[in-house]
C-alpha cells in the first residue's frame, strides 16, 4: 500500500494552533514543518509522539473525503450503513498506517517552492523534500481543499507526479473487483491490517 507510506508527510501541513493565524497554504506548510519536526525530534516516548501527530492529522486531513474518493464508483452502490462502516475502518487504517512509520522521521527538511490556486476549492502547493544521505530529493505537490479558507484540508499528495489518492483508489477498487464487487472483501482487508 504505497499510498499510505507517503501519507505520513501529510502531518507536516497543518496544526490546529496555526490554522487560525496562517490561512495561506504555503505559510501553513512552513509552520507545520517546524511544528512536526519539534514533535518528532523531542525526547517524548514513541506512543506520545504518535498521539500528538494523530491528533494533528485528524484535524487537518480530510480523511472522510479521501475515504470516499478511494471507494471510486462503489461509493454510489453501497448502503449508508456500509458507507459508515467503511469510513470508520478507513479512518483507523489511515491513522495506523502512517503513525506506525512516523518514528522513522526525525527532522525532514521541506522547502516550499510555489503555490497555484486552481479554483475556489483547490490550491496546489509545490515543495521539495530535501535529499539526505539515505534518500534523494523528492518533489511533492500538496492538493489542498481551500473552499473554507479558514480551515484548509489536505485532499491529496502528489509525489514525483504520482497521485497517492488515485493509487489508493486503484488498489481498493482492484480488491473489490477481484471479489465480484463485494465491498466486504475490502472491509476484511482493512480489518486484517488493523489487527496486525
Amino acid at each position: 500500500m504505497k499510498f499510505i507510506k507517503y501519507l505520513i508527510i501529510f502531518l507536516y501541513l497543518f496544526n490546529l494552533n496555526n490554522i487560525l493565524f496562517a490561512k495561506d497554504p504555503s505559510a501553513l506548510i512552513n509552520e507545520i514543518v517546524d511544528e512536526a519536526a519539534s514533535i518528532l525530534s523531542s525526547e517524548d516516548p514513541v506512543e506520545s509522539k504518535i498521539i500528538k501527530l494523530n491528533a494533528i492529522a485528524e484535524r487537518s486531513v480530510d480523511i472522510n473525503g479521501i475515504s470516499m474518493y478511494t471507494l471510486g464508483k462503489y461509493r454510489k452502490s453501497i448502503s449508508d450503513e456500509q458507507k459508515a462502516k467503511y469510513q470508520k475502518l478507513f479512518r483507523s487504517y489511515f491513522l495506523k498506517s502512517f503513525s506506525s512509520r512516523l518514528v522513522d522521521y526525525t527532522n525532514p527538511k521541506i522547502d516550499v517552492v510555489s503555490q497555484k490556486k486552481i479554483n475556489d476549492k483547490y490550491t496546489i502547493v509545490n515543495s521539495i523534500l530535501e535529499a539526505t544521505s539515505k534518500r534523494p530529493k523528492v518533489k511533492i505537490d500538496w492538493r489542498i481543499y481551500t473552499k473554507n479558507p479558514d480551515r484548509p484540508l489536505i485532499r491529496d499528495l502528489i509525489v514525483e507526479g504520482l497521485s497517492l489518492a488515485r493509487t489508493q483508489k486503484e488498489e481498493f477498487n482492484s480488491i473489490i473487483q477481484n471479489n465480484d464487487g463485494d465491498i466486504n472483501a475490502l472491509f476484511k482487508t482493512l480489518e486484517e491490517f488493523l489487527i496486525k
